[in-house]
This record gives structure tokens, sequence and C-alpha cells, in this order.
């Protein structure tokens, strides 16, 4: 069964009627509408009846309609355009902070341009202060671009005075109307603007087709050039299919304006009342009374929001912008209109649209008062939540983060590190002084103790492998500092007021039985209760003094070797949003579940020069730590690191942990990428849980290892670089 869907700001379905008029051009009429014979009239007709409608739904005139691929080009082609074709007028654009990023990230791209933007505050419900605008306006002001209403919290902008305020200042004014187009009326005469932004998938047509509204009169510089279409304004043969689409739902919009305002909006405050009634704590976002009829933006202080809607089986929601879904970021908007932290990280987006029902309401807010009430450590006493044990238990959707990406980002991680005093002790081998994920304390000239603690969120659905995933991936530090490992400690966080104690017995079970393939027991350990299921170990090894491996040690001339392929981060993201097969589900469980025994073993036949794994920090991040440690620049071929399948075009769609992004930033400055693009970028930083090892030994037995590891069936290893000389610690990727 179909979640209910309560997420209409992020797309909407296709209106029936909208398909109808759509499929003859699908499967008769086919013809360019450029061309004068009976094919090209068929569709130049289509084209241009379109145009009407939409024309109609905003009281302008057809020729003011430009045709273009969604609201994104129409906010790009609106204040590039004016901007370029304006600058030798002035160069100051004014615009607000909650803007979308359509319509910020353009103004970012043209400050590199010598462009002035002003970003206006807004008050508490994200409403700009037309007052302020007016303050703002210079001699060189040539844009003013505001939102007609938000699509996070749906405060609906003062549009009317914002114009009576250009007009007197002769400056142009464009609004994104991407969100409020269908949902209340949009009339540009009435309103007073100049450019006006349309999104199809946004009012029931399909995605990939939109629309901007030019005043007759204003001057805009092309975004795309080549032929004349669309009035010598947007190159490009019509897509005559979503045309039609985008035409026709624009006349559904209008016919049916009211009704389904008031249908949105009745919803939308059934849905709002009963979760206020039941959790009186929540906390509204946007204008009380001036605000789109089907946008409930709603903070749960003390939920964190990427949980809530995990957990939500049954209802389909966003935290946030649908477009930031990856991101536990707090919202830009939000932000701006100052919300506290902790109600802005619990932040959910419910939009209501024509299909819900009543009923279906009444469901999906007593599932997310149920799911609230489970995750709000202040609620337990008042609940008594029992989830049978037969009751398939996905794991991923108890959390935010995945395995080793929910780490603290590393930038801030090394700054509280520097706060702490430094200390000495002659026995301490290995401390915080070369960033090794392991300590190494001396207890006699024979004998060290090594010991490590790796604790993190689920990385995959079923409680065993979870167990088993996370005990490999503490063993790993103990097998990178060449150590023997002799016992290891449970921790433990777990809701046992949500979830069935089975659960618990099997996380741990993985984990002995991974333990068990170590050959070392597992003798106790500490557990909280905590509203994420959360499982790590402490592990103890013994090394002998002389034989550490740290980070630090490699030589110019070495050779680094890689020892498991590489994007279980982006895997596992894919698997939790349900984007891979079975088997490829499988593959990657079974690579995190591998220890990483055989490539020690095998390591202590050679003299190593430094060794490190690869987790949470990624490929770039752990490389970086050694390569600073030592003192010495690096090469790597990208072209040699080994890939999971599929990782890189999940990568190249977008589905990529939060994490990934952090480590990025985290290395950029130490990394040379060349050429390299930005989602190759990210596979290097991508974060991984129980990766594999990173090995740096002399290039002259470098090729003798990786051939022993083959023949012990470590069959994935390479060589994927080099380090070159001494220096900072540079890394290049060629």
């Amino acid at each position: 069964m179909n979640p209910i869907y309560l997420d209409y700001n992020a797309t909407t379905p296709i209106d029936k009627e909208v398909v109808d008029v759509m499929r003859p051009f699908l499967d008769e009429y086919y013809g360019n509408p450029s061309s004068v014979h009976a094919y090209g009239i068929k569709t130049k007709l289509a084209v241009e009846n379109a145009r009407k409608q939409i024309a109609d739904l905003i009281s302008c005139e057809p020729s003011e309609i430009v045709f273009t691929s969604g609201g994104t080009e129409s906010n790009n082609f609106a204040i590039r355009g004016i901007a370029f074709a304006h600058q030798d007028k002035g160069n100051h654009i004014i615009t607000s902070s909650v803007e979308h990023p359509a319509v910020f990230e353009v103004c970012r791209y043209l400050e590199r341009f010598g462009f002035e933007i002003t970003y206006l505050a807004v008050d508490k419900y994200g409403m700009v202060n037309p007052k302020d605008i007016e303050t703002a306006i210079k001699d060189e002001t040539i844009l003013i671009s505001v939102m007609h209403a938000n699509n996070e919290v749906g405060t609906i902008q003062p549009i009317e005075e914002i114009a009576e305020i250009a007009k007197k200042h002769n400056i142009i004014l464009h609004t994104d109307a991407a969100q409020s187009l269908g949902k209340i009326e949009v009339n540009v005469d009435e309103m007073g603007v100049d450019l006006l932004s349309i999104a199809g998938h946004k009012l029931y047509a399909p995605k990939g087709i939109g629309a901007i509204y030019i005043r007759s009169g204003v001057r805009l510089e092309k975004l795309i050039y080549g032929a004349d279409h669309e009035q010598n304004l947007r190159a490009g043969t019509e897509n005559v299919l979503e045309i039609a689409g985008l035409g026709k739902a624009c006349e559904i919009a209008g016919r049916n304006l009211d009704k389904n305002a008031a249908h949105y909006q009745k919803t939308r405050d059934y849905l709002h009342n009963l979760l206020k009634e039941a959790l009186p704590q929540i906390q509204l976002n946007g204008h009380p009374d001036k605000r789109l009829p089907n946008t409930l933006s709603i903070s749960f202080p003390g939920v964190e929001a990427n949980t809530l809607i995990s957990r939500l089986d049954g209802v389909a929601a966003s935290a946030g912008a649908a477009c930031h879904a990856e991101s536990i970021d707090v919202s830009a908007v939000l932000e701006a209109m100052l919300v506290p932290l902790d109600y802005a990280m619990g932040t959910i987006r419910f939009s209501t649209g024509r299909d819900n029902t009543m009923p279906e309401i009444k469901k999906a807010a007593e599932d997310i008062i149920t799911a609230v009430k489970e995750l709000s450590p202040k609620e337990k006493e008042d609940i008594n939540i029992k989830i049978s044990d037969t009751k398939e238990i996905k794991l991923t959707h108890y959390t935010h983060g995945l395995g080793c990406a929910c780490k603290i980002k590393p930038q801030n991680l090394e700054k509280v590190l520097k706060t702490l005093p430094d200390f000495f002790d002659k026995n301490v081998l290995v401390g915080t002084e070369t960033s090794d994920d392991a300590t190494v304390y001396k207890i006699n000239d024979e004998t060290a103790i090594v010991q490590t603690l790796d604790f993190f969120t689920p990385i995959v659905d079923d409680p065993f492998d979870f167990g088993a995933i996370a005990a490999a991936n503490a063993l790993s530090d103990i097998y990178a500092m060449g150590a023997k490992p002799l016992f290891a400690l449970n921790i433990v966080g777990f809701p046992e007021d949500i979830l069935p104690l089975s659960v618990l017995e099997q996380i741990l079970k993985g984990a002995h039985d991974k333990a068990s393939e170590a050959g070392i027991n597992v003798l106790g350990g500490h557990t909280i209760e905590d509203p994420e299921p959360k499982y790590g170990m402490v592990v103890s090894g013994v090394i002998h003094p002389d034989k550490i491996i740290k980070n630090e040690g490699a030589k110019p001339g070495d050779a680094i070797v890689l020892t498991k392929p590489f994007g279980t981060g982006i895997i596992s993201t894919a698997i939790k949003r349900g984007l891979v097969d079975d088997s490829l589900r499988k593959e990657v469980t079974a690579l995190m579940s591998e220890l990483n025994k055989t490539a020690a073993e095998v390591m202590e036949k050679y003299e190593i020069h430094s060794c490190t794994d690869v987790t949470g920090f990624g490929l770039l991040g752990h490389l970086r730590e050694m390569s600073k440690a030592s003192r010495c620049n690096v090469n790597i071929v990208f072209n040699n690191i080994p890939l999971i399948r599929e990782a890189k075009s999940l990568a190249a769609a977008g589905i990529i942990p939060g994490g990934t992004f952090n480590n990025l930033d985290f290395v950029k400055n130490d990394v040379d990428f060349g050429s390299m693009t930005r989602t190759n970028q990210l596979l290097l930083c991508d974060a991984q849980t129980s990766g594999g090892l990173l090995v740096v030994l002399s290039s002259s037995i470098a090729g003798a290892y990786v051939e022993e590891l083959a023949g012990a069936g470590v069959s994935e290893a390479v060589i994927i670089g080099e380090f070159t000389e001494s220096g900072n610690g540079r890394i290049s990727v060629i």
C-alpha cells in the first residue's frame, strides 16, 4: 500500500485530464511546430492554445508567455536576462533571504561578474517588509526579485506593495510563482509584476515544462541561443507534448481555483488541529493567515526531521525543501526566520493536494503523532508502544544517519580536539598527534596495548548484519595498526520502548559472531536507552612496541594499496531509498561485514611503512591524514581505484550521504583534482563504513603484496598511487 502523499509542494501527480490531452502527442501528432505542412500546423496550434490557456490563468496576453523547461530555467532567464541586458544602467539586484535556490544561486553566480546583491532579511513569519526594499534601493538597482509564496513555509509575500515601490523607482520586478500558481489567484496586472516564473509540475502538469511571463516591453538577454523559437527569446524545438499538458493544467487550475483552495485549506487545517491537540509543543512556521492554503510547516522540538521522515513509512512528506532531502543542515529559510535550532532541526513540511481525503489526513496524523512520541524522550511516560517481533523492522528508518556517514564534520572535530590540553606520557606510543584511529600504550619492552572505539547508527536494515558490520568496522582499526585483537566490549544505544528486544539480541549476535570470526570474545559492555539504535565496540589488541604501524611513516616512492572496493556510503544511501536491487544489497552488506583480518595477516610478511583503514572520512580524508603525518605528497590514479558497481552512476544521480559532502569540504584545500568532475571528487570522499585498508609499502614489493592478497582471497586489492616527494602532504588526483 502506498504511503499517504503529503508532499504536493515537492511535485504533483499529472491530472487525468492533462494526461488525456497529452496522449495524442505521444501516439499521433509528432510534427515540428516550425514546419508549415499539416503535421507542423497541428502541433503549432496545440502550442498556441496552451499559451492562451496560461495567459488566461494569469490575465496577460498570450504573446507575453514564453515556454521553458521549468521554474528553474524561468528564474535563470528572468534574473540573468535582466542583469546582462541592463548592466549599462546598473549592477544592483535586490532579493530576499528566503528564495528558492533557483533564485539564490543565480544571484550568487552574478556576484562573480561584479553584480551587487542585497539579500533582505525577513520577519519571524518569513515575510519581507516592503519598507526594507525601498531602503535598499540605489541608483544602480535594476531588478527586484521576490517570490510570490515560499515553498517551505507557504508565506505569501506582499508583491503588490513591492510592485508599487518598484514602479515608483522604475525598477523591474520579478516574482517566482512556482508554488502559488493554482493554489491562490495570480493576476500579473493586479500584482504589478514584470516577470513571473511558472513550474508545470507544481500544478498537476508534467515535470520538465514551465513558462515565464515577460511583460510587453521588458528586454532580456537570451539564456539559450539557437533558432528563433518563442519570439526569438528561447531557442529550441518546442516540447509540444508537455506544453499541451501545461496548458490544460492551467485551464483546470483556473476553472477549479476556489474549490481546490478550499479543499487544500480544509485538509491542511484538519491535519494541523489533530497534531496540535496531541502534540501541544509543536510550532507552526509561516504566516498564520497569509499563507498558501495547502502548506503546513511544523517544527517538532527535540526530534530530528530526517529521522522522523524515515520512521513515517505510511506518510510521504519533506524535511524542509524536497530538493535537500539528504541534508540534515538547518534550512536557509528557517535560519532566516530565526527559528530556534531545536525547532528548526525538527521541521517537517506537509503539503496537501486535490486527492487527499479527510480519512487519509486522520490516518496520517495518527502515524505522525505516534512517531513523534516515540522519538520524543519527554513523551515516553505517556505512551506504551509495542512492536510485534514478527513485523519487518528496517533499522535505517530509525536513524537520520547511516553508519560512519553520520560522524561529526571532520573540520569541526579538529577544532574541538585542538582545545584539549597537551599531555605527555612516555608510555603512550600513539596518541592524537598523528590522527590514528587507535591509541597504543606501552606495557613493557615486549608488549603494548592497542585500543580503539567505534560506534555508529545502522547502515543496513537487518539487525544481525548491522551488528556484524559494526564489529568488523571496530576491529579494522586494530588490524590497521598491525596488532592482534584480544577482546571487545559492547557499546549500545537502544530505543527499548520502540523496538522489541529481539532486535537488540540480533545486533549483539551479529557482532559476537563477527568477533568469534576474529578469534576474540566480547566480554561485556555498556547500554543506554536512546531514541536511535546505535552499536559499537571497544576493541583491545596487543602488539610489540617496535612493530606498530601508524599513519605516519610513508616515504617518497612508496606505493599505496587499497584492499577493498569503494563506495559503500553511496550504495547504502541508495539501499535506504530503495534504489538498488537485492543482489547489490547483499553484495555490499557482505563487503562491509568482511574483516580486514586476511589483509593484515599478509601484511605481517612485508615491511609496511604506514597503514590506516578507510571509514567515515572517505578515501581522501584518511589519505590526507597519512600524507600530512608523513609530510609527503601523494599522487593517486582515479581509474585505478576499484568502485562498487553502480556507485558512480548513483553518485551522478545525486544519491550521496551528507557525510561525503562534509568530507569533500574538509579535504578540498589539500587536494589537486585537476579537471575532475564534482561527481568523481565526491566518490573519492564517500563516507565509508567498514572499508578496506590503505597500505603503504615500497613500490618494489607492492606488486608481490597485491598478488599474495589475491591468492589469499582479497581479490580486489590494487595499487592506487604513490607517495612522491617530501612536502606538506598535498594530494594530486590524476
